[in-house]
């Protein structure tokens, strides 16, 4: 059994708004960030500054820890499928990573506002248990958090102490034999001192044979006052998951496409070995921050973390990619090659951001929030494996005859073996960035939001001996003001940037121009509306005689509507659209997204007897088609519909809850792409709970 995160709900929180966390954090600062100041107002969603989203001019979703747990979230992906312009899981759920594609293009996760995740299966995914909310920044965001994702990132804002004792446990079981408990305890020590410990232990199995999901979780967290003006917070992590691939790449070719008078696969059909084939990993975290006010004008905030990784990841996948349209090896088209993958993964990050805050007038209607910062990043990842290489009957897979490589990476030891497949690989990275931005309020009705960076990146392949230096500067620009009727045009441009390895490869750039309005007729309701062109240039293509050059673009282009409504403690009404059309004039790889993402979620609160209370919640997400172009063929993956379910009693010091995600069983595929293979999406799943608050 695995330690688990506790299953504790914030009160209602409107998750869109960031007045809510106004009045909420005055109360209750253990939601706040990890700089540890007393305020919370979106610290990291776009500014890095205690400012309201009324007066952001960008599209920015907050979501709490009481939404996205009350919508059945199991994974970080799973708490984003209620916001706007954002496609979550677009391959399937997958026990082994997040993901996030927004805007089109794939986003960058972000922890306390310092990039969280580098490198591909080097480390584990993070536990949503653990954090109070999720920001969503939607566009290029270099400027304040250096390179990245140039449709935009995910933060995800950890939970903290407070000075109010209290504390919460709750049992979980649920669908595939899910068993997991969870605990949220705050104590305070005194009236400066207080302690948090967050932890999760789950032992689960999954949809797919023999692919376990355990856990264990510990998150302490201390937190120190001495001055109203000063405030310090230290966090710490250790986080263990055994698990495995929900993600088995079946072949397109008797799955979604005919295979002679073959019958269809199982769409959860596990292709490996069992107890060979897993993705397990430790992670350890420390870090912590300091926040320092001098009196009305000056605020200086300081954090940094350091994290290490291990993973151990060993899988199998089929060998659809070949000849995607016929991969099979026999005329019965039962047999298919079938490739073994070992890499044993150790990760090392330090981060630091440090920035210091002016307030000034420049006239008695002009008021300035200077910001300038310095930020600093360090990874490196060393990476060891190997492939090996069998034959299976696809529709009769006799697991005992494949190779378990001594329970290790495949070795030439093995008959199996690929030769020459060995590898070792070891890269670093040392990233420094200086910010500056200005936010000016003009006559309390105008914002204008001015910044600018300068980054120099340098990148080690210890193994190739490839060095280089990158520099960029990147800029931004937004104006957003009330007109009347409390409706706020906003217009704004972006820049991103994001270093590339391979020697003589230049940065790869973006820049987004986004216009649209914000309507927030009271403190309750938030309404946005946006339009946005986003271009990326610098894009890594093959070139003539297999070269890689730069001659690659791609546009995104598309509107998003995002509405929410929230009345704490009687209901909440949560309305996204969004269209997106990517296009490549060299690299169709994004034809498999979806143009059309549309959802609901709304929640409604009803007395019982004996102090008693009844909340019934209900969703539904739509995902539009979407079309795969390859060589050999074009594929389309159908859209889908998928409804989500709660039905929630309080009473007392008790929580009773059943959370119910595709709550019909509609059969799907994530996606199906045209290299040859298909990722299927997550069946029904259904958890009970029970909570006891103190």
């Amino acid at each position: 059994m695995r330690i688990i995160a506790l299953a504790g709900l914030a009160g209602l929180i409107t998750p869109q708004v960031a007045w809510a966390a106004d009045a909420a954090m005055e109360a209750a600062p253990a939601d706040d960030t990890i700089i540890v100041t007393g305020d919370r107002i979106d610290n990291f969603a776009g500014t890095k500054t205690d400012t309201p989203l009324i007066q952001t001019p960008q599209p920015i979703t907050v979501i709490t820890s009481e939404q996205f747990l009350s919508q059945g979230a199991i994974n970080i992906s799973d708490t984003v499928r209620y916001a706007a312009g954002i496609t979550a899981n677009a391959y399937g759920r997958d026990t082994r990573v997040d993901s996030f594609v927004i805007r089109g293009i794939d986003a960058l996760q972000f922890r306390d506002g310092m990039r969280d995740i580098f490198s591909f299966y080097a480390s584990i995914a993070s536990d949503p248990y653990n954090f109070s909310r999720v920001e969503v920044v939607r566009g290029p965001a270099s400027v304040l958090f250096g390179q990245g994702s140039i449709g935009g990132l995910v933060n995800l804002v950890s939970k903290t102490p407070d000075f109010e004792t209290r504390g919460e446990l709750t049992a979980v079981y649920g669908s595939y034999d899910r068993k997991e408990l969870l605990g949220d305890i705050n104590l305070a020590l005194s009236d400066t001192l207080a302690v948090r410990a967050v932890g999760r232990a789950r032992d689960a199995d999954t949809y797919v044979d023999h692919v376990p999901d355990d856990r264990v979780m510990f998150a302490p967290s201390l937190r120190w006052q001495p001055t109203p003006d000063t405030d310090v917070t230290l966090l710490g992590l250790y986080q263990e998951d055994d698990s495995g691939s929900t993600s088995q790449f079946l072949p397109v070719v008797g799955t979604v496409e005919p295979n002679g008078t073959n019958p269809k696969l199982d769409r959860f059909l596990f292709i490996g070995k069992p107890g060979w084939d897993r993705y397990d990993g430790r992670t350890l975290q420390g870090g912590g921050g300091i926040t320092q006010r001098f009196g009305e004008t000056v605020k200086v905030n300081l954090k940094a973390r350091y994290i290490d990784s291990d993973l151990t990841y060993l899988t199998h996948y089929p060998d659809s990619y070949s000849i995607p349209t016929n991969p099979y090896l026999d005329a019965a088209r039962r047999r298919i090659g079938l490739y073994a993958d070992g890499s044993i993964a150790r990760l090392n990050v330090f981060t630091t951001d440090n920035n210091v805050q002016f307030k000034f007038n420049t006239g008695a209607s002009v008021e300035h929030m200077l910001l300038a910062g310095v930020d600093f990043s360090w990874n490196r990842v060393r990476k060891a494996g190997a492939y090996g290489f069998e034959t299976i009957d696809i529709y009769n897979i006799d697991y005992a005859a494949l190779s378990d490589y001594g329970g290790g990476i495949p070795t030439a030891a093995d008959p199996n073996f690929s030769p020459g497949s060995s590898y070792a690989t070891s890269n670093s990275q040392r990233q420094l960035g200086l910010y500056v931005q200005d936010q000016i309020r003009f006559f309390d009705r105008v914002s204008v939001v001015l910044g600018a960076r300068r980054d120099r990146v340098r990148s080690n392949d210890n193994v190739g001996g490839t060095r280089k230096i990158d520099k960029a500067t990147t800029f931004r620009a937004g104006i957003i003001g009330e007109i009347g009727a409390n409706i706020s045009p906003f217009f704004s441009y972006t820049e991103s940037f994001q270093p590339l390895a391979g020697a003589g490869l230049r940065p790869q750039t973006g820049r987004q121009y986004e216009a649209g309005a914000k309507w927030q007729p009271d403190l309750q309701t938030l309404v946005t509306v946006t339009g946005f062109d986003i271009q990326d240039s610098n894009r890594p293509i093959a070139g003539p005689l297999g070269v890689t050059v730069q001659a690659g673009k791609l546009k995104s282009r598309g509107v998003e509507f995002e509405a929410s409504r929230t009345l704490a403690n009687d209901y909440e009404v949560l309305v996204n659209y969004s269209y997106n059309k990517v296009t490549s004039p060299d690299d169709t790889y994004f034809d498999f997204l979806p143009r059309h993402n549309a959802s609901v979620w709304t929640t409604k609160t009803l007395p019982l007897a004996n102090e008693a209370t009844l909340r019934l919640g209900g969703g539904v997400r739509y995902t539009g088609k979407r079309r795969s172009v390859g060589p050999a063929w074009t594929l389309v993956t159908g859209a889908n519909t998928l409804v989500d379910a709660l039905v929630e009693v309080n009473w007392r010091d008790w929580r009773f809850a059943v959370n119910a995600t595709n709550l019909l069983g509609n059969k799907f595929y994530a996606s199906v792409l045209s290299r040859g293979d298909t990722f299927v999406g997550a069946p029904r799943n259904v958890m009970g709970s029970v909570s006891y608050r103190f």
